[in-house]
């Protein structure tokens, strides 16, 4: 069969988002191997334009500036405009999220905000809870529900079964977002220059604050449980391993000193991840 024109260059756009994910992400390369196709590619094509703003924002060029970081991440988001309405992108990345954007119903009403929140990061460097809440919710809740839209595309009454399961679909993403947040604890103060917990400074960080934040955690981590074994085959093998992934990390923060995630980030190492891995996945084939 003769592959047209614009087929070929859709496969290579999603090579490219594949690309990025794999450079960049390997923990979540690994992890969206436990997706079955279609969905692994649709969720590779949107975290791939998730990496490359979030590069814009914290990786700028040696000779660039402020200017030049606002700048691009401006014309990267009216380019995603432009690709929902015509379908193509001269940018690959871009060209493979509008791809999977269109096919899952994901609008402006999920992208715009983490746009918002990536520019947040360009002009603010402390928040309070509204910001910060709002923060969330564009960096890290609209990821959740645009994966969850790529989850449900191909089911029966996908918009019903969204409403039901887009609560569990955000706080997942809150708790990710949370728990990054509090193990990066130094590394954004220092290298970054940013304090996202409100009203917290590494330096009053002690073990009251870290458990009242990982309280919050797993709260929204037992939201999140509650609708796994709701999620079609297809998905849910790998939001059980990310969850398990991310429960076993709050774990071991709640058994680090406060003095400690100040300046280390805490992880779990490759053996114990295996076998959280393995159980998640066991579980979540029933």
């Amino acid at each position: 069969m003769t592959t047209e024109p614009h087929e070929l260059y859709d496969s290579v756009a999603e090579g490219a988002a594949a690309l990025v994910i794999k450079r960049y992400s390997t923990s979540f390369s690994l992890a969206s191997r436990l997706l079955a196709e279609p969905v692994r590619t649709r969720v590779c094509n949107i975290y791939a334009l998730v990496r490359v703003a979030d590069e814009i924002v914290d990786a700028p060029r040696p000779h660039g500036d402020h200017d030049q970081q606002v700048s691009l991440l401006d014309s990267l988001q009216a380019e995603v405009h432009a690709s929902l309405e015509t379908g193509h992108s001269a940018n690959l990345v871009v060209h493979a999220f509008a791809r999977t954007a269109r096919a899952c119903g994901i609008g402006r009403d999920l992208i715009d905000p983490f746009f918002a929140s990536m520019r947040t990061d360009l002009f603010r460097t402390e928040h309070d809870r509204a910001s910060f809440d709002e923060y969330v919710h564009g960096s890290a809740e609209v990821v959740g529900l645009m994966c969850l839209r790529a989850f449900l595309v191909d089911e029966p009454m996908p918009d019903r079964r969204y409403e039901q399961l887009s609560e569990g679909a955000s706080r997942l993403g809150a708790a990710f977002q949370k728990v990054n947040f509090l193990r990066d604890l130094g590394d954004d103060n220092g290298d970054l220059g940013r304090s996202y917990l409100p009203g917290l400074h590494p330096d009053r960080f002690d073990e009251s604050v870290r458990d009242e934040l990982l309280d919050d955690i797993e709260a929204d981590l037992a939201a999140a449980a509650a609708v796994i074994p709701r999620l079609p085959a297809s998905s849910r093998r790998a939001v059980a391993a990310a969850h398990a992934l991310f429960a076993e990390l709050a774990r071991r923060l709640r058994s680090t000193p406060a003095a400690r995630i100040r300046t280390e980030r805490v992880r779990v190492p490759g053996p114990t991840k295996a076998r959280v891995i393995a159980r998640a996945v066991a579980v979540g084939v029933s």
